[in-house]
């Protein structure tokens, strides 16, 4: 699974590095833009934007603020810290995935089409909810990960 997500978001970084270069090339020193390449840019960018956030999950390395952690002196403080935080996340991420729910239904519903290429857009539209399916999963698993830890904490 890690190297699926490994070699997924260095294609998908590369495609848009790639593009616009050739953007680049295309619009400033042959002054012929490439007419919808942004447009068809914009999938593979979301994609690796929401695929960014899903693999900062799997690796449980998202940026966090842990000012209590400098007030708390045991191990068992700092797990029961992460389970709050692992709690409050899943909750919210739920309250997300209610709403991405929602959004993607409706973009299924109206299957919306980009203005140039006419690439419908809910193959963009689906991302955020896909992508929250799979924080809300690892999120489960770092919880399940942290009870198990303090259990066996506990036990000793």
């Amino acid at each position: 699974m890690d190297r699926i997500a490994q070699y997924l978001l260095a294609g998908l970084i590369s495609i848009v590095a790639l593009s616009q270069f050739v953007q680049v090339v295309t619009r400033y020193f042959l002054q012929v833009p490439v007419m919808g390449l942004e447009e068809s840019i914009l999938y593979p960018t979301l994609w690796l934007y929401i695929l960014g956030a899903v693999n900062a999950s799997r690796e449980d390395t998202h940026i966090r603020a842990n000012v209590l952690e400098i007030f708390l002196k045991t191990r068992r403080q700092h797990t029961i810290l992460a389970i709050v935080g692992e709690l409050i996340s899943l909750v919210v991420g739920l309250w997300l995935l209610y709403w991405a729910w929602d959004f993607t239904s409706y973009a299924w519903r109206v299957w919306k089409e980009s203005p140039t290429l006419y690439i419908p857009t809910f193959y963009s539209d689906v991302a955020l909810m896909i992508g929250i399916i799979l924080m809300m999963i690892y999120t489960v698993v770092h919880l399940s990960r942290h009870v198990r830890k303090l259990s066996v904490g506990s036990q000793k």
